[in-house]
């Protein structure tokens, strides 16, 4: 299978090769950004005082 996928990337111009990358770096950010919401503190930005002036 591995091989099958290499063989069709092989065949394909540069968008073969970036398009896969940047579909992992999207779900890489995307959970980074999950990740980030869920163990950040649940202080929003009214809370903060420098909001407040």
């Amino acid at each position: 299978m591995l091989n099958h996928c290499f063989a069709l990337l092989g065949s394909l111009p540069w968008l073969g090769w970036i398009m896969p990358l940047a579909m992992l770096a999207l779900l890489g950010l995307g959970i980074a950004a999950l990740a980030k919401y869920l163990f950040t503190s649940s202080r929003t930005s009214r809370d903060l005082p420098e909001a407040r002036s």
